[in-house]
């Protein structure tokens, strides 16, 4: 990957001069590193433990591949809520030793803070309040309670980097099982006008719909793991995985999904376009247009009702529009207090006749249960965590040290692009595809401004920056943005 001269302000004599200016030299920048992938800082305290760390990686493995689905003596133990449990606790522990708050506190925690709160408070007021309660402690407890972790475990680049590739390894079963699926003639129904294949045995990939999904979203990863090595085999693992993936989301004939899976696609081979791997991007391009021909029978017919509803031999998409309309109207009529939390399927009853469906769009999904503020508040979340990771992006690209955190930065951006789009097609508001997400751009937002604050020290008195001036009185635009004194700094708070 290409990019800019390192900034000015590390250039000058005066600063090079300075002792923390050697942890740009990458011989002595790999003598001060740590175990744990991050700056060695002499005086900082005991080093965290890894337990909490490992839980969540091991919650990931269950909650995506389910192995109690292989191993069925597992099942009765409920392994995913006990290691949950034991990442929650180790991490309570570990920061009660060491005297630490036990969470940090950015404009995305405040946000979800006051989305959970909104729920809590528009709780009595629910169509079904004993369901929102067991929602609200299940379902959307249970994905909060992960988020929480994510942004508070992943404390170091290295870190960073062992989910990515965790993320990317897990996904190459839940493709193979999809193609393996196809090939099998493994269906949902197989009379059907479209035959969809039966998706992963897993809570988030069970459906097509959402195995496309899962797929789609972890894609940048892997591109971006592929951007940061060099090593031949780990770049032919990496471009096997993400080529696997693409056939899946395919062989599931889920429109979301090739809509998601467009939006990834482009934004991977715009962003590539002026840097040295736009060689891949290109033919990358062409190999789509080769392999167009050999779509499988009917992808096209399925594609084409995305602008046709009414040429949808199955109904779902007319269906779907129809409860599209319903929630717009149950909307207008309640903008204030909604449904309840998880109850949007009681309000459409109500609106349009028994169904017993929730409405496909996750966005009419917090309208209408949390009503116009919920949807604002995850509105401001979504943009929010858009906006960390395109900052950190922007701020690391030109600076070679940090070359993998923004190849990181920029496959977080992408993938939570991606779930704005996949947002408007799936009920999967208050699920883990986006919160997970989301906990990835907060905690990677947090290692930077960290990393950051061992390089540029509080005390520099760096003035707004002009052109043309000094790194003294000069450009200070890192150090405004990851905010010394304040782990939120301008975006955080």
């Amino acid at each position: 990957m290409e990019y800019p001269e390192p900034h000015a302000m590390l250039q000058t004599q005066e600063m090079r001069q300075r002792p923390f200016a050697e942890w740009w030299r990458p011989d002595i920048a790999r003598q001060r590193r740590d175990r744990s992938g991050t700056i060695a800082v002499e005086g900082s305290g005991p080093r965290e433990s890894a337990l909490p760390f490992w839980g969540l990686m091991t919650f990931t493995f269950i909650l995506l591949l389910a192995p109690q689905t292989f191993f069925p003596v597992l099942a009765p133990v409920r392994i995913a809520l006990c290691t949950a449990a034991v990442a929650t606790a180790a991490y309570l522990c570990d920061r009660f030793i060491r005297r630490q708050p036990v969470t940090i506190l950015t404009r995305e925690m405040r946000l979800t803070a006051g989305l959970a709160g909104w729920a809590i408070v528009t709780l009595p007021l629910s169509y079904w309040p004993g369901g929102s309660l067991a929602f609200l402690l299940g379902v959307y407890g249970k994905t909060l309670v992960v988020f929480w972790l994510l942004c508070n475990t992943v404390t170091s680049r290295r870190r960073l980097r062992q989910v990515a590739w965790g993320l990317s390894l897990m996904s190459a079963p839940l493709a193979a099982t999809g193609v393996k699926h196809f090939l099998s003639a493994s269906f949902l129904s197989p009379g059907d006008a479209v035959k969809r294949i039966v998706g992963y045995e897993a809570p988030l990939t069970e459906n097509p719909n959402d195995l496309a999904l899962m797929l789609n979203l972890i894609l940048p990863f892997s591109l971006a793991l592929f951007l940061m090595h060099r090593q031949r085999g780990v770049r032919a693992l990496l471009l096997s995985i993400m080529l696997l993936n693409v056939m899946a989301v395919i062989l599931t004939f889920s429109r979301a999904g090739f809509l998601t899976l467009v939006t990834i696609l482009g934004m991977c081979l715009w962003k590539l376009r002026r840097r040295p791997e736009r060689v891949w991007a290109a033919a990358a391009l062409a190999l789509g247009i080769l392999c167009v021909p050999f779509l499988p029978s009917g992808y096209v017919e399925r594609v084409g009702t995305i602008m046709d509803i009414n040429a949808d031999p199955t109904g779902s998409a007319q269906a779907r529009w129809n409860d599209t309309l319903a929630a717009l109207h149950f909307v207008a009529r309640n903008p204030i207090i909604g449904s309840g939390v998880g109850a949007n399927v009681l309000a459409l009853n109500a609106e349009r006749g028994e169904a017993w469906k929730a409405v496909h769009n996750a966005y009419l999904e917090y309208a209408v249960e949390l009503g116009i503020p919920g949807l604002v508040l995850f509105l401001l979340l979504l943009v929010g965590c858009i906006t960390s990771a395109t900052g950190v992006r922007q701020r690391s690209a030109p600076l070679p040290a940090f070359r993998d955190l923004s190849c990181l930065a920029e496959g977080i951006q992408i993938s939570l692009s991606g779930f704005a789009v996949a947002a408007l097609f799936h009920p999967v508001g208050y699920q883990f595809y986006f919160y997970y997400l989301a906990g990835f751009a907060v905690a990677t937002r947090a290692v930077f401004q960290a990393e950051m604050r061992q390089v540029i020290p509080c005390q520099n008195p760096l003035a707004p920056g002009r052109e043309g001036s000094t790194p003294r009185d000069g450009d200070s635009r890192i150090l405004d943005w990851h905010g010394c004194g304040s782990l939120g700094g301008r975006f955080g708070r």
